[in-house]
């Protein structure tokens, strides 16, 4: 389970989806979250899956990595269908044996709630996907660039932000490993009742938090060794640059975005 969660993992390529700007990327994604949530019926939410699909046709990023996004959330995905389905009442009633009730809108409403989810975590995964850490915290640096007249450190804030996403994948590798190491002790972490399985996770808790205070504080030298000293007076080796491909992808999503809001009035 754990390899399967690829949150701030960077996948190289040369798509037109990579060559974008990552601010207008990051602008994109923001677009394509409230398609998604302006969405009130399946019709319309078939509008930001046909937008989803052709933006990971176009990166060229492999589609079982869509699959593999997903696993991680399976829970909450079957959490948010079982609360719609039984405290959803409205439509005709299929289903009543004491406090269940399954109706044909808590089915509807199920439905919908777990596609808009699958849409969510796919679409935005894309962001990182074909995003480099360094290009991404450029593009929030400069997005966020007017909060610096009130004195917000948004390179710092920026920065955090970045480290803290690039540093997912390297923990998860670092839980997978000590897991192993401790199940090659004898430990047991998949059998018995929760309170056994939960102590169980101490031995793997305690050697994460410490490779973890590790890698920070070298990572802590290695800025300073190389003089890093904030924002301040920083130059970029790439220097960002809107293109004409922006303003098309920004076009098709808006394109898009009206659909979903044509879609919204009609039906």
């Amino acid at each position: 389970m754990l390899k399967d969660i690829t949150i701030g993992q960077f996948f190289p390529g040369n798509s037109v989806v990579h060559r974008l700007d990552p601010r207008m990327k990051i602008i994109l994604t923001g677009i394509f979250i409230v398609l998604l949530f302006m969405a009130k019926s399946i019709i319309a939410l078939s509008v930001g899956i046909v937008f989803m699909l052709g933006a990971f046709l176009v990166s060229t990023i492999p589609f079982r990595l869509m699959i593999k996004s997903i696993k991680p959330i399976i829970p909450i995905i079957i959490f948010t269908a079982v609360l719609n389905l039984f405290f959803i009442t409205t439509g005709d009633t299929l289903v009543h044996f004491w406090i269940i009730k399954i109706t044909t809108g808590g089915i509807k409403t199920s439905i919908f709630m777990v596609v808009r989810i699958v849409c969510l975590i796919i679409g935005t995964s894309l962001l990182t996907y074909t995003t480099s850490p360094i290009a991404l915290t450029d593009a929030i640096e400069r997005l966020l660039s007017p909060l610096k007249k009130i004195k917000v450190p948004v390179h710092e804030l920026s920065m955090m932000m970045t480290i803290a996403l690039r540093f997912i994948p390297t923990l998860i590798e670092e839980t997978d490993k000590i897991m192993s190491a401790q199940k090659a002790r004898g430990a047991d972490m998949e059998t018995g009742s929760i309170i056994q399985r939960a102590k169980a996770l101490v031995p793997i808790l305690i050697p994460l938090f410490v490779s973890a205070f590790r890698r920070a504080e070298e990572l802590a030298m290695a800025m300073e060794c190389r003089c890093y000293h904030g924002g301040e007076g920083r130059t970029r080796l790439k220097q960002l640059h809107i293109a004409s491909r922006d303003f098309v992808a920004l076009l098709v999503t808006a394109v898009f975005l009206a659909g979903v809001i044509l879609i919204n009035r009609v039906v």
